[in-house]
């Protein structure tokens, strides 16, 4: 098989992923996880079960590529808007908002979505962690840029990313979230934000 014909295999399987995963995350958000299966993908899609498994060994498997595909979403949007030329303070600020914002908006507004992140999380995949990683890189990164600049005490910056995501872990973790959902006049996110940042000073 030539190159051009290798791009183009690879291109059509492609398309094939993304089209199974597109109908399954709608199939899931309509009916549930647990009340849906690969049949049911397959036959949204017009096509047979073992079509589907030629991509995917199984439900679970699709269900793990559409947690991947939707928090790389979310590190994208976090990525980018930790690039500004804001203070550290404010980028931090920002991110621990922006990441509660999606959380409540991707992953609470909608219930159906809200099983598939909790069996994901229940089932600890690694996809998961992947994104929590990801996430303490740019955190870690914004603090460093604030020891840099004098604006943070000298301190190890690795350290200090993983206790303020500990610290704000009630505003980005689903189940939390959902649990503190309700307004709270004495802690706010503003508030808990504020007493994290002052930590690093």
């Amino acid at each position: 098989m030539n190159d051009h014909s290798t791009v183009a295999s690879e291109t059509s399987r492609q398309d094939n992923v993304e089209r199974i995963l597109d109908c399954a995350e709608r199939v899931f958000k309509h009916y549930g996880y647990s009340k849906t299966n690969v049949a049911d993908i397959a036959k949204e899609l017009s096509m047979s079960p073992a079509n589907i498994y030629r991509f995917f060994a199984s439900k679970a498997d699709i269900h793990q590529a559409i947690a991947r595909r939707m928090l790389s979403a979310q590190y994208d949007a976090l990525a980018e808007n930790a690039g500004s030329k804001a203070s550290a303070a404010d980028r931090l600020r920002s991110h621990t908002l922006l990441q509660h914002r999606l959380v409540m908006e991707t992953m609470l507004d909608e219930q159906k979505v809200h099983e598939m992140v909790l069996v994901a999380i229940d089932q600890q995949w690694p996809v998961i962690e992947e994104h929590l990683t990801r996430v303490r890189g740019i955190i870690e990164e914004i603090i460093r840029d604030g020891i840099d600049a004098g604006e943070f005490r000298q301190q190890d910056a690795r350290l200090a990313a993983e206790c303020f995501m500990h610290a704000g872990v009630c505003l980005c973790h689903p189940q939390l979230v959902a649990k503190t959902a309700a307004p709270d006049e004495v802690m706010t996110p503003e508030a808990l934000i504020e007493f994290a940042i002052q930590a690093l000073r």
